[in-house]
């Protein structure tokens, strides 16, 4: 006879390895932030690297309590994936993007620039340094239904996003608004879709796998709320830092959010893009499309409607020149890459990789 696995709940949750990282990484923020000396360059630098971790390990812990709690419930595996681990994955774009336009209605300069080149930033990177990396480790297939689907949409979702922007130099709330009603009409249709793409699932590895639930509802529960609780707290605090890091070193707003931000948030995506292309998986190459239609939709529209975002003119050069017109080359060339023969070799990823390198290098002589 089986032997029941026993539900783990709220004590075995206090020695849980990614809840104990995830507090010592607050604790750590704390301490290096009331008694370090504010205005060290070295203790700035050190609590944006510590908000970046821990931004990134409360997501995780968010998305896993989110997951837990809804197959405890009893909801679809495919629903999970099409709704809580796609914007999971984003949570970080979310909530800086968005904790950088609260700032901005504070009257914090530069804010709205930060917000705007984090998101760009962050489609930038993960469709071509993020996916490079992914690539050069082993050749990578495209599926054909996906790419015509969700490759598309990214495209649309990105130059709707630029349009926007461009029309008057700022992103106003009832363009927030459109952008993120069209990232739910996007969601409910492929909720509508389930089953076909279900079914891509099994014809691709033969089965579709079901996860159990290990943990109790309390313990789920706890996930969800410190998760998000510490999420929030780590986005403000990452916020604030790059904004001291970029008047400390006389950059662009714009700038850190494309580089140190877009990177910063975007670890989460290349750590699970790696982990599906050892398996082999296309999904290595779809969740990074999928991040990429929700940020510029979804994180952008979410931003935008807490505040107007509106590109300053000391960053309207660089924004408008430089980093939007390489988010959208960027976009084409992976776009290509993949349509070329549905399948990614490692040359194109170092091409990829080489894009962002020149990239960075002409972002710095503009700059």
């Amino acid at each position: 006879m089986e032997q029941k696995d026993e539900l783990m709940g709220i004590p075995q949750l206090l020695h849980f390895n990614a809840m104990l990282i995830t507090g010592a990484l607050f604790f750590a923020i704390v301490l290096m932030k009331y008694l370090g000396q504010s205005n060290s360059m070295f203790v700035v630098s050190i609590i944006l690297v510590l908000s970046l971790g821990l931004l990134i390990t409360s997501a995780d812990f968010f998305i896993e309590g989110a997951k837990g709690l809804a197959r405890r419930a009893g909801i679809a595996e495919i629903v999970i994936g099409l709704t809580i681990v796609s914007i999971g994955t984003s949570l970080p774009e979310i909530l800086v993007s968005g904790s950088a336009a609260y700032e901005a209605s504070q009257g914090k300069q530069g804010a709205a620039d930060f917000a705007i080149g984090s998101i760009l930033g962050s489609v930038l990177v993960q469709i071509t340094l993020i996916l490079g990396i992914v690539v050069m480790t082993r050749s990578v297939k495209v599926r054909p239904s996906w790419l015509n689907r969700d490759g598309v949409i990214m495209l649309l979702a990105v130059v709707l996003l630029l349009f926007f922007v461009w029309t008057n130099g700022e992103l106003a709330r009832w363009e927030g608004a459109i952008l993120a009603s069209l990232y739910v009409a996007y969601i409910v249709w492929l909720l509508m879709k389930r089953e076909a793409i279900r079914q891509e699932e099994v014809e691709e590895s033969g089965e579709y796998q079901v996860r159990g639930s290990n943990w109790s509802s309390a313990a789920y529960l706890i996930m969800i709320f410190l998760g998000l609780a510490f999420a929030v707290y780590a986005a403000n605090i990452l916020v604030e830092q790059a904004y001291d890091l970029a008047l400390k070193l006389k950059v662009p707003h714009s700038v850190v959010g494309t580089t140190v931000s877009g990177i910063g948030t975007s670890l989460p995506e290349l750590t699970i893009a790696l982990m599906a292309a050892k398996r082999s998986k296309g999904v290595a190459i779809g969740t990074l499309i999928g991040s990429n239609i929700t940020d510029p939709l979804l994180s952008v529209g979410i931003a935008s409607m807490i505040h107007p975002l509106s590109i300053s003119p000391q960053d309207n050069g660089l924004t408008m020149d430089i980093i939007a017109p390489a988010t959208v080359l960027g976009v084409l060339l992976a776009l290509f890459f993949m349509r070329r023969t549905y399948r990614f070799e490692r040359w194109e990823g170092t091409c990829l990789v080489l894009f962002y390198a020149i990239f960075l290098v002409v972002l710095q002589l503009n700059r």
